[in-house]
């Protein structure tokens, strides 16, 4: 029997910064992911300290901001793959009152170091912005297909990665040791993303036939070719517009909360070429469409931690839209809970449910 200090449950964006802090800390690990579409995989990769919509900071801006640059920059460097990189952000003002809340919110000294306190003419003629836009700060942009395709021949070639379906009915515990077919384990996470929905471990809904505490958030984005947009930012108004290259764009999202399949549909590619079309002045191509199923949670807040179940069953879910910002601190922040006992943020902590 081998044995491991960890087993890890699924390769996102949470599983990826996960084994970063073990592989930091000289711990021992497998990874299990049968490579089934994650959220990460399609997710738009953006590093955004600012809700856009009403100029406030995302929570913990600041700290996950620094985190996340330090952590894809890193990674980066480890992987010899150019997966990150800063580009500006613009929002699109609709209004004079907008273009005046941005300059009231730029004074505020949480969003200071994140507004650009002054408007920023449009001088792209392919683009609808008369009333300019406002320039956020500390912004930048993950390759995020590239970056878990990159992480899995990583783990291959270090015999890390187990490419088959984890089989909860294989898993037992006793006392303080997990056991899995032939391995023997401290600790288990499960950092599944959507898909722990079919986990049996993962908390039933607080009363009886009542909703699933982890609610599926389906968004489709799709890929244009626009070779007269000539756009280096990332674009934020009704969707975002992000620049990939030789004159391919990015353009999302969309959300549902009642499709929880991974197809793409024609209405999300229409929707979406419609909202572009009101953006944008020059002519576009859709050449391709994605989908992804975000793991969401009623109060928005990630699941991180143990059960009182079990302490050895550790969970690392829920990151909803922002899990490529939050990620590298959630994960500093679960490793010290579980190797050092540092207490868990409450507004994180799984066990929070049981209040629910």
């Amino acid at each position: 029997m081998q044995e491991i200090d960890y087993v890890v449950v699924g390769l996102g964006i949470a599983g990826i910064t996960f084994c970063e802090q073990l592989e930091h800390n000289n711990k021992s690990f497998l990874v299990f992911d049968a490579g089934d579409t994650t959220s990460t995989l399609v997710s738009a990769g953006v590093i955004n300290p600012v809700v856009l919509k009403r100029f406030t900071p995302n929570w913990n801006a600041k700290l996950h901001v620094e985190n996340a640059f330090t952590f894809y920059k890193d990674l980066s460097k480890k992987l010899s793959t150019p997966l990150f990189k800063e580009v500006p952000m613009l929002r699109i003002f609709k209004s004079v009152e907008e273009q005046n809340n941005w300059m009231v919110a730029s004074d505020k000294i949480e969003l200071s170091n994140f507004l650009f306190p002054e408007i920023v003419k449009n001088e792209n003629p392919a683009i609808h912005a008369p009333f300019g836009f406002g320039k956020v700060n500390h912004t930048g942009m993950v390759n995020t297909k590239l970056m878990i395709n990159s992480y899995k021949v990583y783990l291959r070639n270090k015999n890390k990665l187990i490419e088959e379906v984890f089989n909860y009915e294989s898993l037992k515990e006793e006392e303080d040791t997990i056991f899995y077919k032939n391995l023997k384990s401290k600790k288990i996470i499960f950092s599944e993303g959507a898909s722990v929905r079919n986990n049996p471990l993962f908390p039933p809904p607080p009363i009886s036939g009542g909703k699933h505490l982890l609610i599926p958030n389906k968004g489709e984005y799709i890929i244009v070719n626009a070779p007269k947009l000539k756009l280096n930012e990332m674009i934020k108004s009704s969707l975002f517009i992000i620049p990939l290259g030789n004159d391919l764009y990015k353009v999302g999202a969309t959300y549902s909360i009642e499709d929880y399949s991974i197809h793409t549909t024609e209405e999300a590619k229409e929707e979406l070429a419609f909202k572009l079309s009101k953006i944008v002045s020059c002519s576009f191509n859709v050449v391709d469409q994605v989908a992804g199923i975000r793991p969401t949670t009623r109060d928005r807040k990630p699941f991180l931690g143990t059960l009182k179940e079990s302490d050895n069953k550790v969970f690392y879910n829920g990151l909803g839209t922002r899990g490529i910002t939050s990620a590298p601190s959630l994960a500093k922040e679960l490793y010290q809970y579980i190797e050092n006992g540092v207490a868990l943020d409450k507004e994180i902590n799984i066990k929070r449910y049981y209040n629910w």
